[in-house]
Formats: structure tokens, sequence, C-alpha cells
């Protein structure tokens, strides 16, 4: 395994849980995750690939999740966000604790404590939406953005499947119940490639970690207080890629045609094989993906 360097950064009151692999001296790129995903989703395969290709990974912990800060006071149901999500996407009953611009500045406070003036940012889901708001907000700090099975925010677009959007629901009584409900939603998201060994190892070692699940309650709400980038993404400038699965249900696949189509010059990238994840046998396509990005920065 590449040399590590943990550490937690700050964002004023919110300590965000960082891990720092490969050479410094190397390009960085910043992995950021989906919504209730912890660093470790982006596993040590994943990390060992990246920096053999030379470049220094960053991943973190997202607010809400893993060794991050946590939300205090009681979430709204996940129930009435999906509701509200399946709809027009409005807060209308709760109050948002924070939205995308102050995760996105989360990651900006990553990179002030690592000393990066500038990274490559790969963001997936959620984390394609808080790449987005790096790229709108925080340009000068990007050496490229990718956004990964994500969306612009726009009422309509990028929506998910009843049933793909049901499984947000499903928690659990046990280890074993919450586990085995995230690998049916894995399943049902998961693509052609889905390998249900690989969703448990996944499943066991985040619940391990860190269990908690109104992390996810407070960070689709983020998502939703924040509403559409449409108007914004035009105006992007730093070189752009965007990944997509062809049989995603979860963020189907017109939010990532939009997303390119809005950003200009955009590249957009289908998979015809993948879902709503990033499977082991399709990891050398997506490094090919971002090298060839890469080299149009250079």
């Amino acid at each position: 395994m590449s040399l590590e360097r943990t550490g937690k950064a700050h964002n004023e009151d919110t300590e965000l849980f960082y891990v720092a692999s490969g050479n410094s001296a190397d390009p960085s790129v910043m992995f950021i995750n989906g919504l209730g995903s912890q660093l470790i989703n982006f596993l040590p395969g994943w990390v060992e690939k990246f920096c053999a290709a030379g470049f220094y990974v960053v991943r973190m912990d997202n607010r809400d999740v893993g060794m991050s800060s946590k939300t205090n006071g009681e979430p709204p149901t996940m129930e009435a966000l999906i509701e509200s999500w399946s709809g027009d996407r409005s807060v209308t009953e709760v109050e948002a604790q924070y939205d995308l611009s102050d995760m996105a500045m989360d990651c900006v406070a990553v990179m002030n404590e690592l000393g990066l003036q500038q990274t490559h940012v790969w963001g997936m889901s959620m984390g394609g939406m808080i790449a987005q708001t790096l790229a709108i907000n925080h340009p000068d700090r990007l050496a490229s953005m990718t956004s990964v099975m994500s969306t612009t925010g726009e009422p309509g677009v990028g929506r998910s499947t009843s049933q793909s959007a049901a499984q947000l629901l499903t928690e659990g009584a046990d280890r074993e119940e919450v586990v085995s409900n995230a690998v049916a939603a894995r399943k049902l998201h998961g693509g052609s490639l889905y390998d249900e060994g690989w969703a448990r190892a996944l499943e066991e070692a985040a619940y391990d970690r860190c269990y908690h699940p109104d992390g996810k309650i407070w960070q689709l709400l983020a998502i939703m207080a924040s509403g559409s980038r449409a108007e914004l993404l035009p105006k992007v400038t730093v070189p752009t890629m965007v990944v997509h699965g062809r049989l995603d249900p979860l963020v189907q696949l017109d939010g990532g045609i939009s997303t390119a189509g809005l950003i200009p010059g955009a590249e957009l990238v289908i998979h015809d094989e993948m879902g709503h994840d990033t499977p082991e046998p399709l990891w050398g396509r997506y490094l090919a993906d971002f090298q060839r990005l890469v080299s149009t920065t250079q």
C-alpha cells in the first residue's frame, strides 16, 4: 500500500477526516463520495491503481458520515424527503443545516490542510454535485472536474425510478438486516457487473466503521436545499468530464447527458455495463478516462 497520511481539516466548526496516499509531489486527485458513503468506498485497490499511475490520492469523509463531524438535532424523516425528491425536490417544512456550497468548502478545507493549491476532483453521485459546485464557486482551486453518475439539480432530470428511490428508505433493526438491505440496494442499482460478495464486504466494512443513518438524511436535505445548477454550469471553465452508466436507475442517464450538455467543452463518457456504482471490472476504464482528461490540462 502507498504511504498514507491521515488527519483532520476544519471548515469553521466542521471537522473533516481525510486520508492522503502516495507521493505528494505527484498531481493530486480528490475523490468525493456519494450520499451516505464513507471514504473507504474508494477501496485500497482503487487507491493503489491511481497512485501507481502517478497521482497523489486524497479521500475524505463528507460531513455526517464516517469519522467527520455529525450534525446535531433531529432530522426530518427520510419518507418525507423521498416524497419531495420524487416531486419538485423543494424543501418547505424543514430547514437544511447546510448545503452543497458548504460541502464544497469542506473540500477546500482539506485541500488547504494538505497544502494543495489546485487538485483534480472526481466526484460520484452527490460527490459529483459537490464537484460541480467546486467548479462553480472555486474554479481556481481545480485542475479538472469529473462528475460521475450525477446530475444538475434540475427537477425532472436524473430522476430515480420509483423502485430505486424506495431503496433509500430501508435501514434495519440490527447489523445483519442493515447490511442485507444495503446489499439488496447495490444489486438493484449496480448494473450488469454487480458482484454480491464485493457488495457485502463493502457494506459490512461501512457498518463497522460508522453506522449513522441520520447522516444520509441530512445530506439529502442539503442536496435538495441547493436547488438547480443549470444556470451556473454553462459558466464553468474548468476542464470537465462527465461519466455515467447506461443502466443507472438511481440517477438516470439523462442526468449525465444534461450535465455534459450544459458545461462548455465537457466530454461525456457512457459505460454500457455501469449502473449506480463503480464495479472493479471498470476501474481500468475509469482511470483511462481520467488520464485522458488530465492530458488536456497539461
